[in-house]
């Protein structure tokens, strides 16, 4: 049965602005929330075996760029064309037919490997494909939310997911890397496989939504060209995508340049790094956890403020840190109120959206999971020439200067809280 609004018996909020009831508390939100956890484990577990063995293979470090830009470039490319499926067709099917084919796809590099004909370019030709189905799942999957709990839970329902994905960071590579000691390649990908179809099994139960949309009646070209037009004259939306979108691109690739300051800045190695890395995914954990249980008042956009602030300074004393010891609760507070920042950047987009256009809304926030990948080149090329904390601290700078330029010449953006109220009021 296709249910085109929030699920029958969905708990409701309070009148007078109370914290709305857990979506945790509706069978099908915990089926998706599930299944988001399965997915994102396997995909961090398994972006860390690739890369061993991509390194394996060909002993090359140029190598792992490559297997990052594989997925990085369809992701770009094709976001706009998953969204606008999202809104055209049942999303729950496109969830479930997209991770049957990540199953596929995995379960190829599996059978390969077992019987030692992998190569190299079976590993780049299995990333574009994971790159192309990423954008097809991720739309369809933050549209699906708010038609489970509908638009008073979503803030907490997208912390609790931002709270889960960032634990998944820390989990899923601690998990692949104790498998591949344990286990070896083929173990550690074996594994892998089995968490992806534990989420496809787990989004089967997850009820079918198609979108009140006429979105079907006409191509996707033409989809596509009406998100674009619907952002350009909602104006706030668009302020929105790209007051997330700007920091991410400029300071959140930082992570990757983390390997140069426990090697060659402050010497801790191995060790120093999965430190650096295992701090900084709790700092996610708890700043999403933080929206995800406390909701998000009345005041985002001040909230939003100090926290996109906040980053920028402790990310600039993470780098510029003589001591390691002091560098992890600054890298921790740093991600703590980037999670913030980005939880409720995302929640107030979902928020002002209406759900026929929501999905192709939703694929320009992939770019969040691409845009780190490809912003490491400007980042890394800067440490290059001037150091690793030179290049981390003028990303950090710049992130805190292009929010307060949206925030000063957006007139739209200042009165965000009140245009969510009349939107919530709409419902």
């Amino acid at each position: 049965m296709m249910r085109p609004g929030p699920v029958s018996g969905a708990p409701r909020g309070k009148a007078g602005g109370e914290k709305p009831p857990s979506p945790l508390r509706i069978a099908q939100f915990r089926w998706l929330f599930t299944s988001n956890m399965f997915f994102f484990m396997a995909m961090e577990a398994q972006r860390l075996v690739r890369v061993w063995i991509a390194y394996d293979l060909t002993d090359r470090k140029i190598a792992l760029g490559l297997l990052l830009a594989a997925v990085a470039t369809p992701m770009m490319l094709i976001a706009p064309f998953g969204g606008a499926i999202a809104d055209r067709v049942e999303r729950r099917n496109l969830i479930v037919i997209g991770q049957a084919i990540v199953v596929a796809n995995e379960g190829l590099i599996l059978a390969l490997l077992v019987s030692d004909q992998l190569a190299f370019w079976h590993l780049l030709c299995t990333s574009a494909v994971a790159g192309c189905v990423f954008p097809l799942i991720m739309p369809a999957r933050a549209a699906i939310v708010v038609n489970i709990v509908g638009k008073e839970g979503v803030s907490q329902a997208v912390g609790l997911n931002m709270a889960g994905m960032n634990t998944m960071r820390v989990v899923g590579p601690g998990v692949a890397g104790y498998l591949l000691y344990l286990m070896g390649m083929k173990g550690a990908a074996a594994v892998g496989v089995g968490i992806y179809f534990l989420a496809f099994l787990c989004v089967l139960r997850v009820g079918r939504y198609r979108p009140q949309s006429a979105a079907r009646e006409v191509s996707i070209g033409r989809n596509i060209l009406d998100g674009v037009r619907y952002m350009r004259e909602h104006r706030l939306v668009l302020v929105l995508l790209f007051f997330g979108l700007v920091p991410m691109f400029l300071a959140m690739p930082f992570g990757t340049l983390l390997v140069v300051f426990a090697r060659d800045i402050w010497k801790v190695g191995e060790w120093g790094l999965g430190w650096l890395q295992a701090v900084g995914g709790l700092g996610g954990v708890v700043g999403a956890m933080l929206i995800a249980w406390r909701a998000a008042g009345s005041r985002r956009l001040g909230t939003m403020m100090w926290s996109v602030i906040g980053f920028g300074v402790f990310l600039v004393g993470f780098a510029f840190s003589p001591w390691f010891l002091l560098a992890l609760p600054l890298v921790f507070a740093a991600n703590v109120l980037g999670s913030i920042y980005s939880t409720l950047n995302s929640a107030a987009i979902q928020l002002l959206i209406p759900d026929a256009v929501r999905g192709r809304v939703s694929s320009f926030l992939m770019m969040s999971f691409s845009l780190p990948l490809l912003g490491t080149l400007p980042m890394s090329a800067v440490a290059e020439f001037y150091g690793a904390p030179f290049a981390v601290g003028l990303a950090a700078v710049l992130s805190v200067a292009a929010a307060l330029i949206f925030y000063v010449s957006s007139p739209q953006l200042r009165r965000m809280d009140a245009s969510i109220r009349e939107a919530m009021a709409e419902q």
